[in-house]
């Protein structure tokens, strides 16, 4: 079985690449700009926040991190 870990946030590069800026993302989302700056950071953001982020940024769940994994 392989474990995955969240290894860094991958939102600043997300939003660089949509040419959205963290102001956009909070207006268009709802989700505070505290909590957006958190995620901005490694802490994992819940999964509504993540669904709902990675629609308005046209990417997957999967892509708001760089992920590592072990095999076990």
């Amino acid at each position: 079985m392989t474990n995955y870990k969240a290894k860094r946030s991958n939102l600043k590069e997300l939003l660089s690449k949509s040419g959205m800026t963290l102001e956009s993302l909070e207006r268009n989302t709802n989700i505070p700009r505290g909590q957006l700056d958190d995620f901005l950071s490694k802490k994992v953001m819940n999964l509504n926040c993540a669904m709902t982020i990675s629609k308005e940024l046209n990417c997957q769940i999967e892509d708001l991190y760089v992920w590592a994994s072990d095999v076990k």
